[in-house]
């Protein structure tokens, strides 16, 4: 994806208050730039571009830093996300224990592809290529919440008790 074919974010002065207020704690932190873009991903439930330039102005560090830490670790977004963010991993065993049924079932369910947010903004679909979980696949993790052994049949219904 490409930074001219993500939707344009204008931060609101409370967010760049927030951001101020974020960076003030980690300043002068050894790696302090993943916890402080963790912490406005938290936020704003994702990282736009505006936010990286504020990030960047504030620490006085490159833009291009900023971004390619933000598009470099899966967990952080460049586009809005879901209240509930759908991982489902399709490591080797995952994907050897139907891992892709689970996909396929929550792609239809929900008319997203992965990578992308219902209209709702109230899911979000990520694939994962290893969660770190192969004793419990097939997994997903809703949020930070993980379901073991994950039948396919039964994935809506974990995701919708979330409602």
């Amino acid at each position: 994806m490409r930074i001219t074919d993500l939707p344009k974010y204008e931060l609101q002065p409370e967010e760049v208050k927030r951001i101020k207020e974020i960076i003030e704690k980690y300043k002068g932190k050894k790696g302090a730039l993943i916890p402080i873009l963790q912490k406005i991903q938290e936020y704003i439930s994702f990282i736009p571009v505006e936010a990286q330039r504020k990030v960047a102005e504030l620490l006085a560090i490159p833009e291009k830093d900023v971004y390619g830490v933000v598009t470099f670790y899966s967990f952080f977004s460049m586009v809005p996300r879901g209240k509930y963010n759908i991982r489902a991993c399709l490591g080797t065993a995952c994907f050897v224990k139907g891992g892709n049924k689970i996909v396929d079932r929550i792609v239809k369910e929900l008319r997203i592809k992965p990578g992308e947010t219902t209209a709702n903004r109230k899911y979000t679909l990520q694939v994962n290529h290893c969660l770190g979980a192969c004793g419990l696949a097939p997994i997903i993790v809703i949020n930070d919440k993980i379901y073991r052994k994950v039948n396919p049949e039964k994935v809506m219904d974990i995701i919708y008790s979330h409602d």
